[in-house]
């Protein structure tokens, strides 16, 4: 049986991106073990790609050298024998605990001059692959054969025992339908939709006798509060739930809406109805993938910025794109939301 180490991404988005290269793995090598390495909180992600034989806690605080735990974990893990390391991130600080490991065959994009740490290193064609999924699924090919295409969309699989026990948990039903909002984005202002909005369309859907739930973290406290007093009625998940219960929970919405952010790609692979809304970033790189999400954008003259803040102060992109075109979005979706 042929086993592979993933070293997988630490941020939500990318690694529900990843899932596709464990999926395209899974049909290349029949019986295949797929371990992945990544920080501990990412594990409920982990835990619903069935693709994954075990999620290996990463001990290194974000951007830490942390050589001598690099080297007592690489130990461990070259006692298990794996046939091939696979690395995700092109940082040189990835590519230690493989190489301390001694497995075999450790694969991955050059990133970082990581010539000897990587001995199946493959150079990166932007043009050809200009999307992260690509890029990903592309390193379970033999080096030099074309990606294999079409690409899988992510997918994440909830066990409906889980959603239940978080519906008790937070002592919530499923008797309305449901409106997930996600008004976070750990990146920056630039990104979130005006709290005003997200208000509006959550009082509509409430009058039409829907609910409307907010996910996020701590983190997104204050703009939560703000819809909450501008929409009563809203029912405020936001750092009340772990990860996990987020994501058994968002996958019972009959519609989500999402900043660019992590959530956003969490709804896509869940399949949910799902509308993106799109202001300083750009969904060229990292789209929403799934039949059933569409991107609302005004696509103005000054974006995408990419910055964490409006360099022109108005943030246009996001202030003038009122919660209509959203709504129309939702109910443009196939099948629309009920």
């Amino acid at each position: 049986m042929k086993q592979i180490l993933i070293v997988a991404p630490a941020w939500v988005g990318d690694a529900v991106m990843a899932q596709p290269l464990y999926a395209r793995l899974a049909e290349r090598h029949h019986g295949v073990a797929i371990d992945v390495l990544a920080p501990a909180w990412t594990r409920p992600l982990h835990a619903r790609m069935p693709e994954i034989r075990e999620a290996i806690d990463a001990p290194f605080a974000h951007g830490e050298l942390a050589l001598k735990k690099r080297w007592q974990l690489a130990r461990q893990l070259s006692r298990r024998g794996y046939d091939q390391a696979i690395l995700l991130p092109n940082s040189i600080k990835s590519a230690l605990v493989p190489w301390f490991a001694g497995i075999p065959q450790r694969t991955g994009w050059i990133g970082e001059s990581r010539y000897g740490l990587l001995n199946d290193w493959r150079k990166l064609d932007k043009a050809a692959l200009p999307r992260m999924v690509g890029r990903f699924v592309a390193l379970a090919e033999t080096k030099g054969t074309p990606l294999a295409r079409p690409i899988a969309d992510p997918r994440l699989v909830v066990d409906a025992k889980a959603s239940t026990a978080a519906l008790a948990a937070l002592q919530l039903s499923t008797e309305r339908p449901i409106l997930a909002l996600c008004p976070g984005a750990e990146y920056g202002p630039a990104k979130r939709w005006p709290a005003r909005h997200a208000a509006a369309l959550a009082r509509d859907y409430l009058a039409r006798g829907w609910q409307v739930w907010l996910f996020g973290s701590n983190k997104d406290a204050e703009i939560c509060g703000d819809i909450v007093a501008q929409a009563p009625g809203v029912i405020d998940l936001a750092g009340q739930t772990s990860l996990a219960q987020a994501i058994d929970l968002m996958s019972l919405a009959a519609a989500v809406v999402c900043n660019d952010s992590g959530l956003m790609h969490v709804a896509a692979a869940l399949g949910r109805p799902l509308v993106a809304v799109y202001g300083s970033s750009s969904p060229v790189f990292t789209p929403p993938l799934s039949p059933t999400a569409r991107i609302v954008s005004l696509n103005v003259e000054c974006s995408p910025c990419f910055q964490r803040t409006c360099p022109l102060g108005h943030m246009k992109c996001l202030n003038e794109l009122g919660p209509e075109r959203v709504d129309a979005a939702l109910q443009a979706l196939e099948p629309p939301p009920r």
